[in-house]
């Protein structure tokens, strides 16, 4: 069996998102997949084997899918292989070929197993550290991440961090209530590194399960922002010792190859351990994820695939496959 059909078969099977879940994820991505398909069967039309102007049609698809040209030229490496391998392979076999290798290269970051908003059963509270720039949907992601949680069952405490834009405090107080969770908070031009220490010490104390912390985004001053976001983990550590368990940078999948510059100035300024890529829902733009994933080596833990609240899902690479390719 090979390995795309094992994946989309008994394991899906065991760990699949629900149904209304699916169709959002669906829809969410059907603008990115229409506009692959399409460039896809443009690339093959008239040919019936894979041959090299098919692939170099093919490279072009995928790069200017955002997929990226590091990840897009590895694509292309291992399709070759299959067909050096298999001597004929169809242009109608190339759409599962494509499939298969994305899903294995995604595999090969360990993560997208999960289908649901879960926490490690010994870390309290888990502490998610969420940096990115303004504008990327940092706040919206917090928000709709405090509501998947509590819905999940577990206690959520918010802390506003991002103390240099009274907006941000403002906006995080709005999702707060919207959500009904609690929220630390202290006046614009405060200490974040104070906020943080308030916010886990509040969150022990009503035993909280989930502390997201809101972070400023500000990209000018790299220096800046590392000493800050050190002073921050170090502050925190002083209430809960392995704080932050994630660090979690969110960006704006409709920027592009943006998000891949993104991506490269924040693993600088700090470790960042996981990924939320948002906005996927508003752009052809859905291949940044597979590439991002790939040449950073960070898991993508959450993709926001709408507006609404409940439209932020953990990402689960064998469904994000199946949906990219319908």
């Amino acid at each position: 069996m090979s390995f795309f059909k094992k994946l989309f078969s008994s394991e899906k099977k065991d760990s699949s998102l629900s149904h209304e879940a699916k169709e959002t994820l669906d829809k969410g991505l059907e603008k990115s997949s229409t506009s692959f398909l399409s460039k896809l069967t443009k690339a093959v039309a008239g040919k019936s084997k894979v041959d090299d102007d098919v692939l170099d049609n093919l490279e072009e698809v995928l790069v200017t899918s955002d997929v990226g040209v590091n990840t897009t030229l590895k694509i292309i490496e291992r399709i070759e292989e299959r067909v050096s391998k298999d001597k004929y392979l169809g242009t109608e076999e190339l759409n599962i070929i494509l499939r298969e290798e994305i899903a294995s290269l995604l595999s090969e970051t360990n993560s997208g197993e999960e289908t649901e908003f879960t926490i490690p059963a010994n870390k309290k509270p888990y502490v998610i550290m969420v940096v990115g720039v303004n504008g990327v949907g940092k706040t919206t992601t917090i928000g709709k991440l405090a509501n998947q949680f509590k819905n999940a069952g577990y206690k959520v405490v918010l802390g506003a961090a991002d103390t240099f834009r009274a907006a941000a405090i403002d906006q995080l107080q709005i999702w707060a209530d919207r959500v009904g969770v609690p929220i630390v908070k202290q006046q614009m031009g405060s200490d974040p590194a104070s906020v943080a220490f308030d916010t886990l010490q509040s969150a022990v104390s009503q035993d909280a399960d989930v502390v997201i912390i809101d972070t400023a985004g500000r990209l000018h001053n790299k220096v800046g922002l590392m000493n800050e976001l050190t002073k921050v983990k170090r502050v925190m550590q002083k209430v809960v010792e392995d704080a932050p368990h994630d660090v979690l940078l969110v960006l704006d999948g409709s920027t592009g190859q943006n998000a891949f510059e993104q991506a490269k100035e924040f693993t600088a300024a700090t470790e960042v351990t996981c990924l939320a890529v948002t906005k996927l829902d508003g752009t052809a733009k859905g291949g940044v994820v597979i590439g991002i994933s790939d040449q950073f080596q960070i898991p993508v833990k959450y993709i926001g695939v709408g507006e609404g609240i409940n439209d932020l899902q953990v990402f689960n690479k064998y469904e994000f496959v199946d949906s990219f390719f319908k």
